[in-house]
């Protein structure tokens, strides 16, 4: 703790200091629980939109097996184009929302093709989508624990320095102060007592 002037006047700064901290200490503590929740929230949407990729990707599996196609070759039929993406905000923090993909498809010669392709086309265009949706959600994940770190960060400066610090401050100044007093309350009856004794000599 830094030397405190151990004055009426560094008592009322640390007294006004420590009503702050303990004033905006909920606040940060109620910030801290929403971004957690929110951490939960995007890891569940996350995994949500992992297990539908993987549902795709076994279905594709069966059709590369039925007809001697892998799914390097299916995936080379489409490609994204562009990533639209909007933005929402999440306790104070500004966040990428996922909105939807473009993609363009590769020319396919419908006469030598076989005919699942279509169906191959539309679950690839799908798990692209989901992959980007996913790629959102990761960046969501950073942005919104970076903002949780920041948040635990200045939670345990309140708690375990700046609150303890100013109530140590103004434990001091009140010792100070109270000695001051006393010292000065004995000096008074000291000084009172020799004024009669002064008197009778004269």
């Amino acid at each position: 703790m830094a030397r405190v002037k151990l004055t009426k006047t560094e008592l009322k700064a640390q007294t006004d200091a420590l009503k702050r901290f303990q004033r905006f200490l909920p606040m940060l503590l109620l910030k801290k629980q929403q971004l957690q929740g929110e951490i939960a929230g995007i890891v569940a949407k996350a995994e949500a939109a992992g297990a539908k990729e993987r549902a795709l990707h076994e279905a594709i599996g069966r059709w590369a097996g039925l007809f001697a196609a892998d799914e390097e070759q299916l995936s080379g039929l489409v490609r994204v184009t562009d990533v639209r993406k909007g933005s929402a905000n999440i306790a104070g923090v500004t966040i990428p929302t996922f909105e939807s993909v473009e993609v363009e498809v590769r020319e396919i010669d419908m006469w030598v093709t076989p005919a699942w392709v279509d169906d191959a086309v539309k679950a690839a265009t799908e798990i692209l989508s989901l992959q980007c949706e996913r790629a959102v959600y990761d960046e969501q994940r950073r942005l919104v624990a970076e903002e949780l770190q920041q948040t635990s960060q200045r939670v345990n400066l309140f708690e375990k320095v700046k609150i303890p610090e100013c109530r140590e401050a103004i434990r001091v100044i009140k010792i100070a102060l109270g000695d001051e007093q006393t010292a000065a309350v004995t000096r008074g009856r000291i000084a009172k007592g020799r004024a009669p004794r002064e008197e009778d000599a004269a």
